[in-house]
């Protein structure tokens, strides 16, 4: 969604309330896409500090389905979002490079779909667990440890102990 701006940008000390859509279908990144399952409109503040700066301030939470780290079942995260952004609106040479940065202003709209985007990238979690004792799935059948017990890797043994395990067998006592 873009917001357009420019009655805020060409008036010196400006302020203003804008309710903000995401439009954004699913959260789309290298790790793959996640669909949104809450997004609601929300309030952005918008600010014309002595026609320098543009000052954007709002927050909102987003519900996006993440598969657990180790089952991969799909799992409800809940993910707090606050914007508190400044934007230069005269170009100078110490700006230049904070424009190249962050490009969510083309002209005078506000491109509200890349800002709420890179602040779910910020806040994404490190992991995501359905819960804390979650068993995940077994390496070799694909079965639910939380839902079934496999009798697969009961006899599995590290592979880099191999040669201490046939030193064991070797010299073992009958």
């Amino acid at each position: 969604m873009d917001l357009e701006l420019t009655e805020i940008c060409t008036c010196e000390n400006k302020e203003a309330h804008m309710e903000a859509v995401i439009e954004l279908p699913s959260f789309d990144s290298k790790l793959g896409s996640f669909p949104f399952l809450e997004k609601k409109p929300f309030e952005l503040h918008i600010v014309n500090r002595e026609n320098k700066h543009l000052l954007v301030e709002g927050e909102t939470d987003v519900m996006i389905a993440i598969p657990c780290d180790r089952c991969l079942k799909e799992v409800p995260v809940r993910i707090h979002l606050i914007f508190d952004k400044k934007f230069p609106l005269k170009e100078t040479e110490e700006t230049k490079e904070e424009v190249q940065e962050a490009d969510y202003m083309k002209g005078f709209h506000l491109d509200v779909d890349r800002l709420v985007y890179d602040e779910i990238l910020v806040n994404w979690p490190m992991k995501v667990l359905c819960k804390d004792d979650c068993k995940g799935i077994c390496r070799k059948c694909g079965a639910d440890l939380n839902l079934q017990d496999c009798n697969c890797g009961e006899d599995e043994l590290d592979p880099r102990m191999a040669a201490i395990q046939d030193i064991f067998n070797k010299f073992k006592e009958v």
